[in-house]
């Protein structure tokens, strides 16, 4: 899951290499902390959280293929 958030968020992202994402694994939840440059936050949440609604569904049905519940925290 941790790769699979950095891959999309480096994709578009004007810093890639300030991009950090930590797995916190619980029994049945996974949280991803991702932390990016200031200047970029904006472009990760997106229109009215576009962006950030569109990788937490891509990461909903990953989970469920894993049989757990991930959860995406965006850290400033």
């Amino acid at each position: 899951m941790k790769e699979l958030v950095e891959f999309i968020v480096k994709s578009f992202v004007d810093n890639p290499d300030k991009v950090v994402v930590e797995e916190v694994e619980g029994e049945k939840t996974t949280v991803i902390e991702l932390k990016v440059d200031p200047a970029d936050l904006g472009k990760v949440i997106g229109r009215q959280g576009r962006t950030a609604r569109a990788i937490r569904t891509i990461l909903g049905a990953a989970g469920i293929k894993r049989g757990k519940r991930v959860v995406l925290e965006i850290l400033e």
